[in-house]
């Protein structure tokens, strides 16, 4: 397999049907408002809708391919050898180009037309860290089960936002950034709290990352535990004593209103485990759990054990119900500490999900339900098709659950549903998005509740259904918290799967993706990885909404437990994908 290192040098020529701003315009993309919704007959409706914002212009194309604001210039690094490393500016990841499905052809970068470029952001995993539900005493067993960075998801993720709003387009092409998608996971525990705190991140507007007591954190951060980082105190926690800083008033800043300005793009949604159930792994339907979420109550230790025996439940999926987990808290009833009550902690239901989504109050820079519809409200659904240009659709899908467990699957009627977009939009590329990668896709066998007489279908499944249709060019997603790209080959067609880094675990990423017609037979992916706005370096005395952003980063990369492989290869980063054109 040859994989040609290189690096654009040239403009590509942009089309002028698909690129839905000039070079220079200053003006949000507009087609990517029309949105093929799904319906009980699976008919595919058209809504067109219009988003100008006056207020938030997207930045102007770029006059040549630029590196600046993504990690082709830079990526944080540690700039100390041992202990807590600190971190600070790091080389940039350089392009590769992949020529398993196609080979590269000279001359291609003069001749090549933009025909798409949009931003995925997946797993941001937005925490309400004082949440009764949270799962932090499994730390015990796996120190993985518990982030020290975890009270600051909201000012990462407002940080990632300004990222991508500084872009000046496409880094290769030059086109505009016609939209960006979610792709799952926005959410940590399915509470309602997170979920408008999500909204307002991409939408825009005041947040205040907090519930229960809203004069002071009630959390394990201030718990005295020696099992977790006590930032605020002087007890030498376990973290501490690997180097984690004394920070006087974290606490109270991490919980401090910030202010989210909301993406300057279109942008949609797909739902991850951890949006559709409580903990992304336990199905609805328990009243004394749902009790429980928002009650004043908080286990926040547990032995070794019983941890173990906890976390080894959820990775088998013996517990869908969680009818284990509510006997355990039950049992534990004693050992609890008290909190603050709050209602905004309940468990949302994919209707509540839905309708979220589809409140003006949400609405930003559009689309009308970020891709929903009142379709997918009335069938019960979670999965559309949307136009990003002339030439280009775009699927997601709903891979979650609704029976249990964190591992994916579809039903058969959102396959043949799948079967027929592709059908029926045989002329247009086809970019399909879901939560769950094809190897993620592996939870057959727990029924969904609302059709308990459906087939689940796996992520082989998927592949070959994908592959037997030559207008499909990529399967975008995430959930494994890794940068992973894999070239497929099935039924003779051949299509690339891109999963992409969270950003709640280190190196916290989000994507550009473009899409160019080589004008050769051949098709280019380019994939380039960005960093939040934070800079690389933290001064512990600032504890400003920027300051905290970069505090989150360098957190995670010290966190005990955490991965050095979630960045992928040099492969999985910023690549070229070059696949024969249907």
């Amino acid at each position: 397999m040859s994989r040609i290192r290189s690096v654009a040098a040239t403009i590509p020529a942009i089309n002028r049907r698909t690129v839905l701003a000039a070079t220079g315009a200053a003006a949000v993309s507009a087609g990517v408002g029309y949105a093929l919704r799904p319906t009980d007959s699976q008919a595919a409706t058209t809504e067109t809708t219009r988003v100008v914002a006056q207020s938030r212009k997207a930045p102007a194309a770029p006059l040549a391919p630029y590196t600046k604001g993504t990690t082709l210039a830079t990526v944080a690094a540690p700039r100390t050898s041992s202990g807590y490393r600190r971190l600070g500016d790091g080389p940039g990841w350089s392009r590769v180009v992949r020529s398993e499905l196609a080979a590269p052809k000279s001359g291609r970068a003069g001749r090549r037309t933009a025909l798409a470029a949009f931003v995925q952001l997946t797993d941001l995993h937005l925490i309400d860290s004082q949440h009764p539900m949270r799962l932090e005493y499994l730390r015990s067993t796996d120190k993985h089960s518990w982030r020290p960075h975890e009270a600051l998801t909201v000012q990462g993720a407002i940080s990632l936002v300004e990222r991508i709003n500084a872009l000046r387009g496409a880094p290769v092409t030059g086109s505009p950034l016609h939209f960006a998608m979610t792709t799952g996971d926005n959410t940590d525990n399915n509470a309602k709290s997170e979920l408008e705190w999500f909204l307002t991140i991409m939408s825009g507007g005041k947040i205040r990352p907090n519930s229960g007591d809203l004069r002071h954190y009630e959390g394990v951060q201030n718990s005295g535990l020696k099992l977790y980082w006590q930032p605020d105190s002087t007890v030498r926690d376990g973290d501490k004593q690997l180097g984690f800083p004394h920070l006087q008033g974290f606490l109270a800043a991490a919980i401090r209103e910030v202010r989210s300005p909301g993406l300057n793009l279109p942008w949609y949604s797909t739902v991850g485990n951890h949006d559709a159930m409580p903990l992304g792994c336990y199905g609805h339907g328990d009243s004394w759990l749902a009790e429980y979420a928002v009650g004043g109550k908080k286990l926040m230790s547990l032995s070794a054990s019983e941890a173990k025996k906890l976390q080894d439940h959820i990775r088998s999926g013996s517990d869908p119900k969680g009818t284990g987990f509510r006997d355990l808290l039950k049992a534990h009833a004693r050992n609890m500490r008290s909190v603050t009550a709050d209602e905004s902690r309940a468990p949302y239901t994919p209707a509540d999900y839905l309708k979220a989504h589809l409140d003006p109050a949400h609405r930003g820079n559009g689309p009308v339900g970020h891709g929903y519809s009142t379709a997918n409200l009335e069938a019960g659904t979670q999965y559309y098709t949307f136009r990003i240009s002339d030439d280009v659709i775009g699927i997601s899908l709903d891979t979650t659950d609704p029976g249990g467990h964190y591992e994916g699957s579809i039903g058969t009627a959102q396959l043949k549903w799948l079967d027929k977009q592709l059908k029926d939009n045989k002329d247009s590329h086809a970019i399909v998005f879901s939560h769950h990668t094809s190897k993620t896709m592996d939870n057959t066998g727990i029924v969904d509740p609302a059709r308990p007489n459906e087939r689940r279908h796996g992520g082989q499944e998927v592949i070959a259904l994908l592959g037997s249709h030559s207008n499909v060019l990529a399967w975008v997603n995430g959930h494994i918290h890794r940068n992973d790209i894999t070239p497929h080959q099935a039924g003779g067609r051949s299509f690339w799967e891109i999963s992409t880094a969270s950003h709640v675990d280190y190196p916290q990423l989000a994507r550009v993706i473009e899409i160019a017609d080589n004008k050769d037979g051949t098709l280019s992916l380019f994939t380039t990885l960005v960093e939040s706005a934070a800079p690389h370096r933290t001064d512990f005395t600032d504890l400003t909404q920027t300051g905290l952003a970069a505090l989150y980063r360098e957190l995670s990369y010290n966190a005990p437990g955490s991965s050095t492989v979630l960045g992928g290869d040099p492969n999985d980063r910023n690549t070229e994908l070059v696949l024969k054109k249907g």
